[in-house]
């Protein structure tokens, strides 16, 4: 299975920062089986989120996207998936805000949404290196069964 990691940032985009949450992501996807074929930073803003995410959800299974999911005014990646996707797969996200809040009550704040576009997964993921580790820590065991469902398999049940 295939997956890419869109990374949404400002900062990185203008080459101000280093992308340490892009690198957690990829690693995370590795270890449960993926092949990352594409790791990708964009600006924050809609059209971007958009954009990338519409060209790479025909050619992956999985993207997951790191920041944007806060409320700065530049924070849009939600509203710039939920501009592609066709159906919303909401307990992904609820299972990652649900975990985060149970230990830092920030974790209300995140406002990532997740959904498929096609047979694509997407999931946003908060822009901290920790918070995507712990976010993969939750859904990790479940992203391999979705794709697979996604995409018209009978997934793994037990």
């Amino acid at each position: 299975m295939t997956a890419a990691v869109v990374t949404v940032s400002d900062s990185v985009n203008a080459g101000t920062a280093t992308d340490t949450s892009g690198a957690v992501a990829a690693a995370a996807l590795e270890d449960l089986g993926f092949v990352v074929a594409e790791s990708v930073v964009v600006a924050d803003g809609v059209d971007s989120v958009a954009g990338v995410l519409t060209r790479l959800a025909d050619q992956v299974s999985l993207i997951v996207t790191t920041g944007g999911t806060g409320l700065s005014p530049r924070d849009l990646t939600p509203e710039g998936t939920r501009s592609v996707i066709d159906r919303e797969v909401q307990g992904i996200s609820e299972a990652m805000r649900a975990d985060t809040f149970g230990r830092v009550p920030f974790g209300m704040l995140s406002r990532g949404v997740s959904g498929l576009k096609g047979d694509c997964l997407i999931v946003n993921m908060p822009g901290s290196p920790k918070a995507v580790a712990e976010g993969f820590d939750v859904v990790g065991p479940v992203l391999i069964h979705a794709v697979d469902l996604a995409s018209g398999g009978f997934g793994r049940h037990g």
